[in-house]
């Protein structure tokens, strides 16, 4: 028997922890059918947000930083029959070689870019990659409150998915709130077909952000602040402030 589950393991755990969260879907639809195409996503890891808008006609392209991921992507358009290209490159330095109608970027990515400084230069190859009057429309993390199993808090329900008799489960462990962001602290449990189990803990840090700080620091790149939307909780998700920022016409 395989000591590991079929698979690369970051497309895995990807799937585990992202690929079930639909509470957004609905905004980014409304957003492509309204501004139409070319789309750009950034951050788009196996493909839950490209797929869903190219299932509904839409011309995407899809951005990550990391190729494993691309790579389902780019299995699961191909067997759904789906033209979707992807793009291998980090978001603070990319040259797509074409200009969109509409550039997405879901969840937290915004808050991944290592602070002000990786936020100037994405903002600027934004900018660079939108046509005239175009929208950039990006996901914040709101509400997140500190907690932690130490201070007696119940801690939410993992992420769970069974692939071919594996067992992947991850589960939310603490919130930890720092001087310039949040870090969010997982523990992966992964059960084998024989009853095995191995777990690790990952930790991921999220840029301390708002809406409206990103509005002013867009605006250096010469895009311009609209309305912000909201993307709703869930039993199981925190919801999202979503910041949206007009290119010149």
């Amino acid at each position: 028997m395989s000591r590991h589950p079929p698979g690369a393991e970051e497309v895995l755990w990807h799937d585990v922890e992202c690929g079930g969260y639909n509470a957004d879907l609905p905004l980014w639809r409304e957003l492509a059918d309204a501004e139409g195409d070319p789309v750009l996503e950034i951050g788009a890891g196996t493909g839950r947000v490209a797929l869903d808008l190219a299932r509904r006609g839409h011309d995407v392209t899809a951005l990550d930083h990391d190729a494993r991921l691309l790579d389902a992507l780019r299995e699961r358009a191909a067997a759904a029959g789906l033209p979707v290209t992807t793009l291998v490159a980090d978001a603070r330095d990319f040259d797509a070689g074409r200009r969109f109608a509409l550039c997405l970027v879901p969840m937290q990515t915004l808050q991944l870019l290592g602070g002000r400084p990786g936020r100037r230069r994405f903002w600027r190859r934004a900018r660079a990659h939108l046509e005239p009057g175009g929208l950039l429309a990006a996901a914040i993390a709101v509400g997140l409150e500190s907690y932690a199993p130490e201070r007696g808090y119940d801690l939410p329900l993992p992420d769970v998915r069974e692939v071919e008799g594996w067992v992947l489960a991850s589960q939310p462990v603490a919130i930890r709130p720092q001087r310039h962001g949040t870090t969010i602290e997982r523990v992966r449990q992964l059960v084998a077909p024989d009853g095995r189990r191995t777990q690790r803990r990952e930790v991921v840090r999220l840029d301390r952000l708002d809406a409206a700080t990103a509005a002013a620091e867009a605006a250096e790149a010469g895009l311009a602040a609209l309305a912000p939307r909201e993307i709703p909780d869930t039993p199981d998700h925190l919801g999202s402030e979503v910041v949206l920022l007009r290119a010149p016409g």
